[in-house]
């Protein structure tokens, strides 16, 4: 990811391993700070997935991947670790899938350490591969909406959502992006929005609730989100508000694309009424960077994610390249290769 800081650019991941050390960008710094934290044993990389210090589903999957490596390294019951990893946070497939493959890779005998850097590493290259075969969605002038942060901050590099349009970018093509501010936690302006300004894209951010409207004037070309977990039938949790861009740009005619590794990807599962849907502390939606802007004793619902149903979702931009909804058997059998 191009990180530009007092003047100088530079490639930095969302986070990385070194000596038994995961170090993370603050993702609840940005944008205004720029830190790195240390999570130096399992429960330090649990809280970190917990507060969101670390976010998005192939990043909190990487971090859990190093995690186990980490519990390995102190010769901890790699069971135990992976319960409490496990806990932290429902909804995100990768979590899940990363879990599975260093529980896979222990039983064989192999240095978890090692395996991690080689999962993470095939997750950056997904998301490359993604970039490049969703760049070709995008012809010159693209207006494009996305909601939430579905970029390098959410994947160790590249990004999801973004990727796409860091590929078309950096080979000239002229993009403009509509980011959703993406409430409560403002990931999009906080987030998606850095990512943009460091890599040089043209972009506004709007708020969540104005997106119909640019939808409705035909100022947007087409709509690309992330994903939490996809489930067999297509259905996509991803975060909040995802739901109602997919139902008005459906109205007006505006194509909507779903960007996604094979790593989040839950064929377990029937269809979105079956995603566990993470709920979290009411003080996320009552206050806005610690003010508060609701009254005393209001009652609260915050759920993190949303379902879209597969009938409004008109392609997976997949690192095997675009599938259109009834096409997932296909790109089960070569992510199965």
């Amino acid at each position: 990811m191009r990180v530009v800081s007092e003047g100088v650019a530079r490639e930095l991941p969302a986070l990385w391993y070194d000596q038994g050390v995961l170090h993370l960008i603050d993702q609840r710094r940005l944008p205004l700070h720029l830190e790195i934290v240390q999570a130096g044993d399992l429960e330090a990389v649990c809280t970190a997935i917990r507060d969101m210090t670390v976010r998005g589903a192939p990043a909190i999957g990487a971090a859990a991947a190093f995690g186990m490596a980490q519990a390995q390294l102190r010769r901890d019951d790699l069971g135990h670790a992976a319960a409490r990893l496990r806990a932290t946070r429902p909804t995100a497939f990768d979590l899940f899938d990363a879990i599975a493959a260093m529980e896979a890779a222990a039983a064989v005998g192999q240095d978890l350490a090692v395996a991690a850097a080689a999962y993470v590493a095939r997750t950056v290259d997904r998301c490359r591969r993604i970039g490049e075969h969703g760049a070709a969605l995008l012809t010159e002038g693209s207006r494009v909406l996305t909601h939430c942060n579905a970029g390098a901050l959410a994947t160790v590099d590249w990004g999801t959502a973004l990727a796409p349009l860091r590929v078309a970018h950096r080979a000239g093509r002229r993009l403009f992006v509509y980011a959703d501010e993406t409430r409560p936690r403002l990931q999009g302006a906080r987030l998606t929005v850095w990512e943009l300004l460091n890599e040089g894209i043209p972009h506004a951010l709007i708020a969540d609730n104005a997106a119909g409207l640019y939808l409705r004037r035909r100022e947007v070309d087409l709509v690309i989100v992330g994903a939490d977990r996809i489930v067999a039938n297509g259905d996509v949790a991803n975060k909040i508000g995802t739901y109602e861009k997919a139902v008005v740009a459906a109205a007006n005619g505006v194509p909507f694309y779903v960007a996604a590794p094979a790593s989040t990807f839950d064929s377990s599962l029937p269809h979105g009424d079956s995603i566990p849907i993470e709920e979290r502390d009411a003080s996320e939606v009552t206050h806005l960077e610690g003010v508060q802007v609701a009254p005393f004793g209001t009652s609260v619902r915050n759920p993190a994610f949303d379902v879209t149903p597969h009938q409004l979702v008109s392609g997976y931009i997949t690192e095997h390249g675009i599938f259109a909804p009834g096409d997932l058997g296909r790109l089960q059998q070569l992510s199965a290769r």
